[in-house]
């Protein structure tokens, strides 16, 4: 994924106001990001652990989703797969609720799917981060289709949002 600057980020967003895009929360530290690692760019809100936030390049322009992700409950602690990246976690997938865009989403239809907590499916297919034993499947697929397929997997996601 090509660096973000924090203007690019704010205007891609498609499934919330201008006005709340300005106010939401963007990481600070842009030029740390690991980018060539990176298949989207996903983030948590530090003052609103329940806000979380993705940001995919989808051919050449960026497109950024709001998420909303429940409060962790008792649950949460089993073994879950993302439908991402298909990492499993124990505890560490959550089922992130993305309002949909436009007229459909101000009449309060959303999308959701479950996705790796830490938004970091990009380093766990990779094997840049560690989920623990078990938590990548043996499978004869090379690096290359399995990001292609995560790849395949987000901008889904995303087109169900913005359908």
């Amino acid at each position: 994924m090509k660096p973000l600057t924090e203007q690019e980020i704010r205007a891609a967003f498609v499934n919330c106001t201008k006005g709340e895009a300005k106010r939401l929360s963007v990481p600070r530290d842009l030029a740390d990001h690991p980018w060539d690692d990176l298949d989207y760019l996903g983030w948590r809100d530090p003052q609103s652990p329940e806000r979380a936030y993705l940001v995919l390049d989808l051919n050449g322009h960026p497109k950024a989703l709001v998420l909303r992700s429940p409060s962790p409950t008792s649950w949460q602690t089993r073994r879950s797969m993302c439908s991402m990246c298909l990492t499993t976690h124990t505890g560490g997938v959550s089922l992130m609720v993305a309002p949909k865009a436009g007229k459909a989403g101000q009449q309060g239809n959303s999308v959701g799917a479950y996705i790796c907590s830490d938004l970091s499916c990009s380093l766990y297919v990779r094997g840049k981060k560690d989920a623990g034993a078990g938590a990548r499947l043996h499978e004869s697929l090379t690096l290359e289709e399995k990001i292609q397929r995560t790849v395949t997997n987000l901008t889904a996601f995303l087109t169900k949002v913005t359908a």
